[in-house]
């Protein structure tokens, strides 16, 4: 009778011990599966940062390019070199503008701005204003001591008394130089570009060239940076103003509130840096990315490699073509979107027109021995 009394208490004890223990395997596996899913989702996070990043740095690459090319073909403007030879600065100034104008009404560029210095580094003309002839720029412009040392052409994100994509050339006769040409490009239509992608910019400029970037003083600023690009998201604000930046700029990356945040760091035309660019992207776009895959690119791809093919272009610029305008305005068609591309398509069947068969020829040859860059231009 007593080891029957026991028996049921031993049966009890045996179901708790099985109770706790199925209960802490049951703990373990959801442990590991919340890990699991953790680092997968930290792991498809990264692999698409990476992958916007990639095609983020291919759209700078082909900002430069495309600022670079576009200077050295006015560069070569005859007008504007014989307004330089003869001082004449309101010439300069009517030559300027109408080529401003005329990009802006035919191309989606609509923030360009050219100016031209004299070789001492003082304003010589402007496309937006009169009035700044014989100001010096040189104070505020540290940039452009390699420029007067090398005389070499030179592409980057600039400091000044705004932030912005500035590409600098020699406007040469022969080999005396009479002075510089500087094509301007807001990063503005850089973040309209990257908007339409599902990306929000935010260019943030170290707030130290604060005291030379006269014009930004009242923008707002984030973690010691200035927002320099004025049509930034104003709703992503605060919570970029909220994340954690140490751990942000350590890591490279945050994901916050069902959005991934990205930094690059920003450089001058020096190579130094002068603050980062900020990417915010939502899920959907990273949903987006995702599903388009990692082989289609935001941009046309260009490198480094293809902004030094530009400058060496320049000690011999024009190859099979008459002069640098013609080069480089045929040469720039392509890269246009459609509906920019009709209005500059008349002049250029009108140039080809004056060309004969045998140098029409040349330039066909001449095209088939050019590396072929691959992409997709959305």
């Amino acid at each position: 009778m007593q080891v029957n009394k026991k028996y049921p208490k031993s049966k009890n004890y045996f179901n708790k011990l099985s109770f706790y223990a199925i209960f802490f395997i049951l703990i373990l596996l959801f442990i590991s599966v919340f890990f699991f899913v953790q680092n997968d989702k930290k792991e498809r996070l990264v692999a698409l940062g990476d992958h916007v990043v990639e095609n983020f740095r291919a759209g700078l690459d082909y900002e430069m390019v495309d600022l670079l090319s576009f200077s050295l073909a006015l560069s070569e403007d005859g007008e504007l070199k014989n307004a330089l030879i003869t001082d004449n600065e309101s010439k300069g100034y009517k030559i300027l503008s109408h080529i401003s104008e005329r990009f802006k009404k035919y191309t989606h560029i609509k923030s360009l701005r050219i100016q031209v210095f004299t070789p001492d580094f003082y304003i010589f003309a402007r496309s937006w204003s009169e009035g700044f002839e014989g100001m010096p720029i040189w104070w505020f412009r540290d940039d452009l001591d390699t420029l007067q040392r090398n005389h070499k052409p030179k592409v980057g994100m600039e400091t000044g008394r705004l932030l912005t994509f500035k590409a600098t050339i020699p406007i040469q006769s022969g080999l005396k130089i009479l002075g510089y040409m500087e094509v301007i490009k807001f990063v503005d239509e850089f973040a309209i570009k990257l908007r339409k992608r599902g990306i929000e910019l935010f260019a943030l400029m170290d707030e130290k060239y604060l005291e030379q970037a006269a014009l930004m003083r009242d923008f707002p600023q984030v973690n010691k940076y200035v927002v320099s690009n004025q049509n930034f998201n104003q709703q992503l604000l605060p919570k970029i103003k909220n994340l954690d930046w140490y751990i942000f700029l350590d890591k490279n990356y945050t994901y916050k509130e069902n959005i991934l945040y990205l930094h690059e760091p920003m450089y001058n035309g020096k190579g130094k840096q002068i603050g980062i660019y900020l990417l915010a992207i939502s899920d959907d776009a990273l949903k987006q990315f995702e599903k388009e895959g990692e082989n289609v690119s935001f941009f046309t791809q260009f490198s480094d490699d293809d902004v030094k093919k530009v400058v060496n272009a320049w000690e011999n610029p024009y190859g099979s073509f008459r002069n640098k305008y013609d080069k480089d305005l045929i040469e720039l068609l392509p890269k246009l979107q459609k509906e920019d591309k009709r209005g500059l398509e008349f002049e250029a069947k009108s140039i080809l027109r004056t060309y004969s068969k045998e140098e029409l020829i040349d330039m066909v040859l001449s095209n088939k021995h050019k590396e072929k860059k691959t992409g997709v231009i959305q």
